[in-house]
């Protein structure tokens, strides 16, 4: 799209009145509110849902790739921040062994014609947390900050100018947000151990990728015990599928050390980069930040309709059950939590409540991310039935977990309440109540041992080996640099093994093979 006309497009979503779209999210909360009292949210069973993000690069040497336009159309794929990024939604299905193979199959046969397009056109679809080597040509820092700036006509007939990213897809409601009276609730930058990037618009997000598994609850009332559930989980799932230890390399500071930058290194970046980009630097509490505990459905309701506007999207009309409160439905696109409520469906009989789970990086292969998909599926409908006693974790315990899986990944220090109600900090007792809860709740619905098991092995798996998809990469750049290569080749060799690698099992192997493998050859 021109940039003149895209300029235009954003200049009409600012002239929505800020005031006037949040007293209408306030009322159809209200609708919404009334929905749920009379049922009308509630499903017979569970229902589970998977979204699933890529960037693309060039097949030859992994350098990042813009996708174009018609590309996307024609493997079904969505647009997201970036140029580089295409999204895919599976279709809800069952919580039972049918739904789970569903699932799998699904994101298998749509990635493996995108997979064939893409080839065609030498790209490749790469499923990891954060893109390491820019365009050809082209540095980092450049590309998720470049921007220009366009004359349009607001919808009052006076000239404003527009800031437009020179690498983000043409949604206006993205270039809107460098734009907007609140543009200084955004951060715009990132901030990490020895990278420091500003930006003048959320370009920089686009870094990142992930997973973003859902689950539907039975009864809508329910919701807030599943969403507390889901927060003390939220650490140690996020330890076990860590993913992001390194940024490009002309990100970090010119006086930082490939030994500091060893050291210091988070494994998962990709939780500090969304908070960074998307937060107000001046406040305490971001848009993007592990949400308090909740009460009662109404209050979850209350916090969407409540929560902060950056940009009061222009609503159209529609037929879907969800147009009866679109309001809502757009504010919710902007309610950045880790863990949060979705009150949505296209029909009267198909509207839903469900947990949509943000923490999870994306992995490097289908089996895996389908494995964080049973996994958080099956504990949550585990640890409510059997009221488990983790619950009873203070909150405030259960953020600290959160974000020292972020620092150390699977290394973290975490605290967890086990099944018999002992509290522990011990990792190989946390994760053995974690995933014997997680197949209970598959076989509760349906599943074989075998087949539980089996979902859940790639797990397992990592907590035996203590190696996660981070520390793999970890040291697989520390490796290179004690043989001599600089950072930048160092981290360059790292993402073109992961590639490679991923090329080989994307579709029918798991991160467990690449375990064996690499144990193999430390023998």
């Amino acid at each position: 799209m021109p940039e003149e006309e895209l300029a235009a497009r954003v200049a009409d979503v600012l002239g929505v009145d800020a005031v006037d779209f949040r007293e209408r999210a306030e009322a159809d909360a209200e609708v919404i509110k009334d929905a749920v009292e009379e049922g009308v949210f509630d499903n017979p069973q569970a229902i589970i849902g998977l979204e699933y993000e890529f960037y693309a690069v060039k097949a030859d040497d992994c350098t990042l790739r813009r996708v174009p336009r018609r590309l996307l159309e024609l493997i079904g794929f969505e647009k997201e921040l970036g140029l580089h990024n295409a999204e895919m939604t599976t279709s809800p299905q069952p919580l039972n062994a049918h739904g789970l193979t569903a699932q799998e199959s699904e994101v298998k046969a749509r990635l493996r014609t995108a997979l064939n397009v893409t080839d065609s056109e030498r790209m490749r679809l790469v499923s990891d947390a954060l893109w390491t080597i820019p365009p050809e040509g082209e540095d980092a820092g450049t590309y998720l900050t470049d921007s220009v700036e366009r004359t349009a006509t607001t919808p009052e007939g006076d000239d404003r100018m527009i800031r437009i990213a020179t690498n983000m897809s043409d949604s206006a409601r993205y270039h809107a947000m460098a734009n907007t009276d609140q543009a200084e609730s955004a951060g715009m930058r990132i901030e990490a151990p020895h990278v420091s990037l500003q930006g003048d618009t959320v370009m920089p997000e686009s870094l990142i990728t992930s997973i973003q598994p859902h689950y539907q609850v039975a009864h809508a009332p329910d919701l807030p015990d599943y969403f507390n559930y889901a927060l003390r989980i939220a650490g140690p799932l996020l330890a076990l599928g860590v993913n992001s230890p390194f940024f490009p390399a002309d990100l970090y500071d010119d006086d930082a050390s490939a030994d500091e930058i060893l050291r210091d290194a988070w494994m998962e970046h990709r939780i500090s980069v969304f908070e960074t980009v998307l937060n107000d630097p001046t406040t305490g509490e971001g848009k993007v930040r592990f949400p308090h505990d909740l009460e009662t459905v109404d209050e979850a309701i209350d916090r969407i309709a409540g929560d902060d506007t950056i940009v009061p999207m222009p609503v159209d009309g529609g037929e879907r059950f969800d147009d009866q409160f679109p309001h809502f439905s757009r504010k919710h696109g902007t309610y950045w939590r880790w863990v949060r409520p979705v009150f949505g469906g296209p029909t009267r009989s198909a509207a839903n409540a469900r947990i949509e789970f943000r923490p999870i990086p994306a992995q490097p292969t289908v089996r895996d991310s389908v494995a964080f998909l049973a996994a958080f599926a099956g504990l949550m409908e585990s640890l409510t039935r059997l009221e488990h006693p983790v619950v009873e974790l203070d909150w405030q315990i259960a953020r600290e977990n959160f974000y020292a899986a972020m620092v150390d990944g699977l290394e973290a220090d975490m605290t967890w309440i086990t099944n018999d109600g002992k509290e522990t900090t011990d990792s190989l007792a946390l994760y053995e109540d974690l995933l014997a809860h997680a197949e209970d709740g598959l076989t509760n619905r349906g599943l074989s041992e075998e087949d539980a098991a089996k979902y859940l092995y790639p797990l397992r798996r990592r907590v035996r080996q203590v190696v996660t998809p981070a520390s793999w990469k970890h040291e697989q750049v520390r490796e290179a640099i004690e043989d001599g290569a600089d950072l930048e080749e160092a981290i360059a060799t790292m993402q073109r093994e992961y590639v490679s690698r991923q090329s080989e099992t994307l579709l029918e192997g798991s991160f467990a093979d690449w375990i064996g493998d690499w144990r193999a050859e430390d023998e």
